[in-house]
């Protein structure tokens, strides 16, 4: 049985403010609570005024509060940013207080030119990605017989119960580091569609390596989904997501994400309408019934029995509508 997650970039909708966003983004963590599905994951973006999602260990905090029994995550932290030391001390910290529900999900991608000087001008020496990997491992497992640069030191409070850890990413790169950590992997579908990311989960799974934190491969991969009640309605809100992708890839993009009425009333260019055909391809789009099998044949491609849902679409009603025909059209429970 296919498993739903949720990852949400906190959409600053045409006429919200970003304080809305954040808010809107608790209550959909609510629901997501009572509806039955296994994750919660928000995302880290600067520099990209439509969302209002930069630092996710922040939010994460507010959301395991606000929540019960969902797993809350991050989807991801651009790890190259930061030190392994501080993150795992920030991750401890949220697993202290709601053990067994946390996510460290991680990426490195990199943002704008300007956003890397300001997070990285003091750095020097900056430390390999599959270092920062392996120093996350050792502080979540107080390991302090292997050898270390820094083999005495322990991340603070000291737990349990450690967060799981899935690498995030589209490329070979990641897949292959994640393998030989010995950590889950996500797919970004809606990034890059198509077989290629068939292939790399072969070969993480084919060449991953048990750690102290995982004795087994876990995949799940990211989609973008619209879904409303009807296909008229649902295509509406695709428009307004057409929009926003070409928003964002241009030279000046607003700081919301743009209504569906704005959508209809601005139509597209010729030269818009290609990137809108190629971005359709990174979109699940239909009724519940429809964006199911189309979850589902995703799941089946890429043999995951885990789909993490990105409902980026226009208003805070919709996204709720969204998650809900989901919970109903996949038989979703609540918790007890």
């Amino acid at each position: 049985m296919i498993k739903l997650s949720i990852l949400d970039y906190s959409p600053v909708d045409e006429g919200a403010t970003a304080g809305d966003a954040l808010r809107q983004t608790a209550e959909l963590a609510r629901a997501a609570d009572e509806l039955g599905f296994k994750r919660f994951w928000v995302a880290e973006h600067h520099q990209v005024f439509s969302v209002a999602g930069s630092s996710p260990e922040m939010l994460m905090m507010h959301l395991a509060t606000v929540t019960k029994n969902i797993r809350i995550g991050s989807g991801g932290v651009m790890l190259p940013h930061y030190s392994a030391y501080k993150v795992a001390e920030n991750f401890r910290l949220l697993e202290a207080l709601h053990p067994g529900r946390i996510d460290l999900g991680i990426g490195r991608s990199r943002s704008y030119r300007l956003v890397n000087k300001a997070l990285n001008e003091a750095k020097r020496n900056p430390v390999p990605y599959e270092q920062q990997i392996a120093d996350l491992q050792k502080y979540f497992t107080d390991d302090m017989r292997t050898e270390h640069r820094f083999q005495e030191l322990r991340a603070t409070p000291i737990t349990d119960t450690a967060p799981e850890m899935w690498l995030l990413g589209a490329g070979e790169g990641s897949a292959g580091v994640a393998a030989e950590a010995g950590t889950g992997y996500v797919y970004a579908h809606f990034a890059k569609p198509g077989l290629a990311g068939v292939k790399l989960f072969q070969d993480y799974r084919q060449h991953f390596q048990p750690s102290r934190l995982l004795g087994e491969p876990a995949t799940m991969v990211a989609v973008f989904a619209v879904v409303s009640e009807t296909e008229e309605q649902a295509e509406e809100l695709a428009k307004a997501f057409d929009l926003w992708l070409l928003f964002v890839e241009s030279d000046s993009p607003p700081p919301y994400y743009p209504s569906i009425e704005t959508a209809r009333l601005r139509g597209f260019s010729a030269g818009e309408r290609e990137k809108v055909e190629r971005n359709r391809k990174r979109m699940l789009i239909g009724t519940p019934q429809q964006v199911k099998q189309q979850i589902e044949a995703v799941a089946a491609l890429y043999e995951t029995e885990e789909i993490l849902v990105i409902p980026h679409i226009a208003g805070a009603a919709n996204r709720m509508t969204g998650i809900q025909l989901l919970a109903q059209a996949f038989g979703l429970e609540s918790p007890i």
